[in-house]
């Protein structure tokens, strides 16, 4: 009755696509860019295991470039179908994807100028943006929707970032009577996240197509953020120094600065300068300040209700032109800088490490995912030196990781999450490193249930 080709996300953790089939109808479940390698990316971000003008509908889980990324290419490459998604993925949308355009565009100015070999055509630009972002058509939490004949979908909260949803599709054969639904993640987040919803649970489905970023560990406790965080930043001042915290332009920087909010509220950290170095994440933050309806009970009772904003304060300011940006580099400790990209990969985050890794008074703090080959990730196990803009830099500053900020669910919100949708008949694990899926399908096996790793671009038959 169905087909599931895994086109992403396959024993990896970014780029994600599924594509179904159903009666000779294609729907792709996000299209998202794979980060890591220079030539691996290219390759995998360039081209689709499917003719992209063959697609009839694509259903966004959310707005996070590793779901959301690829969306200009493939209409680039011909798709002209509508693309579905709740309102706050279609808005944030608006900033991530012209952004992502903005950096492909420079990164090939980049290229030319270190003499490298560049293939335009592998890229795209702000005018494929656009027309991406003109197929968008928003829709509500819980409000079912027909994506074609014997097709209809609804989204539920996911709890992972701003406006993310859970997707749930139910299909119908007219011609056998027969009825299938399935169920996919996106990406889950955490029971008590500060900001946003708790995820919320999908009753029952006959398939499950579930993510597994953090299947293979426990994070710790959210209780603990504010004081780790407070530590680190106390440290940093007294040193004089700067603090240097690479984060995601979508919700991990507005999770930052609602605690750094607190904190100052609170008295637990000096009256020091903080900086959003990001365009995008000014932009981003806004977007969140126009969706309220997406956040929980907790912000309401310690700010809306008392007139505060929760993503701006007394000593906070964002950063909008280079020259903000460059005059920083001149500024003496103590400070604050919060700057994207999250995984250090491109973005102005490499200029604030590249002018300030090398000094033992400064640090950097680690509070998102990194993947496997990422800047991010080497600096995190201690890789030194590392290449900045190709050049070498010695790792003097000190590197944090505050693993409790992230924003997905550990193993034991998968396992609970899990446990509580009914009358699973086929389980599929996704967006996850292969060591660590292997470990989560034991848990779920010592759980009683029977999961399936899939091959980039095996098809699945149910």
């Amino acid at each position: 009755m169905l087909k599931i080709q895994f086109c992403g996300a396959a024993k990896e953790v970014t780029g994600s696509k599924h594509l179904i089939e159903f009666k000779g109808k294609k729907i792709l479940l996000d299209c998202g860019m794979f980060q890591g390698r220079r030539k691996e990316a290219s390759k995998k971000n360039s081209e689709f295991p499917f003719d992209p003008k063959e697609l009839d509908a694509v259903i966004l889980s959310h707005a996070h470039i590793d779901h959301s990324g690829n969306l200009p290419r493939l209409t680039k490459l011909g798709y002209e179908g509508p693309i579905y998604s709740t309102y706050a993925t279609r808005d944030l949308c608006n900033y991530m994807l012209m952004d992502s355009a903005y950096i492909q565009e420079r990164e090939v100015e980049w290229m030319r100028k270190k003499g490298k070999e560049v293939v335009e055509d592998q890229f795209y630009t702000e005018e494929d943006a656009t027309k991406a972002l003109s197929l968008f058509h928003g829709v509500g939490y819980e409000h079912s929707f027909v994506v074609m004949e014997g097709v209809v979908a609804c989204f539920y909260d996911a709890g992972h970032i701003l406006g993310s949803a859970l997707v749930h599709l139910m299909f119908y054969d007219k011609d056998t009577g027969e009825r299938m639904t399935l169920a996919f993640t996106g990406d889950l987040g955490r029971a008590g996240l500060p900001i946003l919803r708790d995820p919320q649970v999908i009753k029952e489905t006959d398939v499950l197509i579930s993510e597994t970023t953090y299947g293979d560990r426990l994070h710790d406790a959210l209780q603990t953020i504010d004081q780790e965080f407070a530590d680190i930043v106390n440290g940093v001042a007294e040193q004089g120094g700067k603090l240097i915290i690479p984060a995601f332009s979508l919700e991990r920087t507005q999770e930052v600065v609602y605690h750094l909010h607190k904190l100052t509220n609170d008295g637990k950290i000096p009256d020091i300068p903080i900086y959003v170095d990001s365009p995008l994440s000014g932009n981003v933050t806004e977007v969140f300040r126009s969706h309220p309806e997406c956040f929980d009970k907790d912000v309401y009772k310690e700010f809306i209700e008392h007139g505060e904003n929760p993503f701006g304060f007394g000593n906070l300011k964002y950063t909008r032109s280079v020259e903000e940006s460059k005059s920083l580099n001149e500024k003496p400790g103590p400070m604050i800088i919060i700057s994207a990209s999250g995984m250090c990969e491109h973005g102005r985050i490499l200029h604030h490490l590249k002018n300030n890794i090398e000094d033992h008074r400064n640090a950097v703090l680690i509070v998102g995912y990194q993947a496997a080959h990422t800047l991010g990730r080497k600096l995190q196990d201690g890789v030194n030196p590392v290449k900045i803009f190709g050049d070498p830099y010695r790792v003097k500053a000190k590197i944090y990781t505050i693993d409790a900020f992230s924003a997905h669910a550990d193993r034991s919100d998968l396992l609970d999450y899990i446990h509580k949708v009914k009358g699973v008949k086929k389980l599929f694990l996704v967006h996850g490193e292969e060591d660590g899926q292997l470990q989560f399908q034991k848990a779920l096996k010592e759980s009683g249930y029977e999961s399936y790793i899939p091959s980039l671009n095996e098809i699945v038959e149910l």
